[in-house]
């Protein structure tokens, strides 16, 4: 990148690693610099939470309204109802309206932490749903006003959309007019919010340019897109993707403990680049850091996992997380905050099978993954090897807590309730 900017934005965002591509670097930079611009990133309730492949843009957002400017949350209240085609294989399942707010009421939680909503102030974030505008709209009308402004041929040319094609796969009517939805959202934005800056990741541009154009068409505005890029790790897996399954933002639906965990297993060709994004470490640090070799690394990946939890989860839970941890790795012990499997007095009967409660605890996918691990000799019982995967657990061995463990890194606590 060699465009050196005026504003402190978009100098954080290419310092700091943050930025694939903008449709016009000066023009934004002058925007930027002239006064506060207002921008937003579109979320999709498809879930109740989001993950840590969504993180990178929540902190494109906070440093937006650290350097000065007016950030909005756009929740996709009526987009859900579509689902967004881009780069998939398949359609999105379509959720009813009810599963959609009760997604959006839980996923407000998380931004809370990152973001000030105060409607006082000029930089205060909004969070909007675009059901608001999209659930009224006359579909007549929608195609006489908006849907002439698109070519079919162009959007055929979009990569999200060709990819599916490419393949042969279906693409339904419905998810080909998410583009359109897409770029109305940027259009009502703007002409509601003076909204001048859309967000999102590298697989968005087709959807961004299409609001920029329609928004300068109807409106005659000057707006702008930017995109980051979709990070992958060192090893070459997609960001925010364990064995265990997607690394949720919300506690209850992955602990901060387990969330602490997976920056702290941060391969050690990450670790610089991800203070940088998920940080707010200065660059030099995170690259003193990032530079660690050797023993000295495992530090920089602890302060990495301590400050993006911090962030997520508040520092309480942070320290605690690494309390748990040196408990668990330095002293061999159970920790207080481990991941806990409960069982019934029925659940357990006259017994359960190890391989059981490795798979129900989380450290195994299946009972043949587990019973691999065993064989491999990856599976610890209170810090002993565990060689028998016919081992059956019963109220006895459960009078105290046990703990299993996957590997030197990954633990759980079984225990009976009551």
């Amino acid at each position: 990148m060699t465009y050196h900017p005026k504003s402190d934005f978009l100098r954080v965002m290419i310092e700091r690693g943050f930025l694939a591509d903008c449709t016009d670097y000066q023009g934004l930079d002058e925007a930027l610099s002239e006064g506060v611009v207002t921008a937003y990133i579109g979320y999709d309730a498809t879930a109740k939470s989001l993950h840590v492949g969504h993180l990178l843009n929540i902190m494109m957002l906070r440093w937006l309204q650290k350097t000065g400017h007016r950030p909005i949350t756009l929740m996709g209240g009526g987009t859900t109802k579509v689902g967004d085609p881009s780069f998939r294989s398949d359609e999105r399942p379509l959720l009813s309206a009810a599963d959609i707010d009760a997604n959006i009421a839980s996923m407000k939680l998380v931004f809370d932490k990152y973001l000030s909503y105060d409607d006082s102030a000029p930089t205060g974030a909004l969070m909007l749903n675009n059901a608001e505008w999209l659930d009224g709209l006359n579909y007549l009308e929608f195609l006489r006003d908006i849907g002439r402004h698109f070519s079919v041929n162009r959007m055929l040319s979009f990569e999200s959309v060709k990819s599916r094609l490419d393949r042969e796969q279906s693409l339904s009517f419905l998810e080909f007019n998410y583009m359109i939805l897409q770029a109305y959202d940027f259009l009502e934005l703007n002409r509601r919010y003076g909204c001048r800056l859309q967000m999102g990741g590298s697989d968005q541009w087709g959807n961004i340019v299409n609001g920029i154009d329609l928004t300068r068409r109807i409106l005659d505005a000057e707006v702008f897109g930017l995109t980051s890029p979709l990070l992958t790790t060192s090893d070459g897996r997609k960001m925010g993707k364990s064995q265990g399954g997607a690394i949720w933002l919300n506690a209850e639906m992955l602990s901060p403990y387990e969330f602490w965990q997976f920056w702290r297993n941060t391969t050690d060709a990450d670790v610089g680049r991800f203070l940088k994004l998920y940080t707010e470490l200065p660059v030099e640090e995170c690259e003193r850091l990032g530079a660690l070799e050797g023993s000295e690394i495992n530090d920089a990946k602890i302060r990495l996992a301590n400050e993006v939890t911090t962030l997520c989860h508040g520092a309480d839970a942070a320290a605690a997380a690494e309390a748990t941890a040196r408990e668990v790795f330095e002293k061999g012990g159970a920790g207080d905050d481990l991941p806990t499997l409960d069982l019934s007095a029925a659940e357990l009967g006259e017994g359960i099978s190890v391989v059981q409660l490795i798979t129900r605890s989380g450290l195994a996918k299946s009972g043949k993954e587990a019973k691999r691990l065993i064989a491999e000799g990856g599976a610890r019982l209170n810090d002993e090897p565990l060689t028998d995967a016919g081992l059956m657990v019963d109220a006895d061995m459960l009078a105290d807590p046990i703990k299993l463990s996957a590997g030197k890194k990954r633990h759980a606590l079984v225990r009976m309730q009551g």
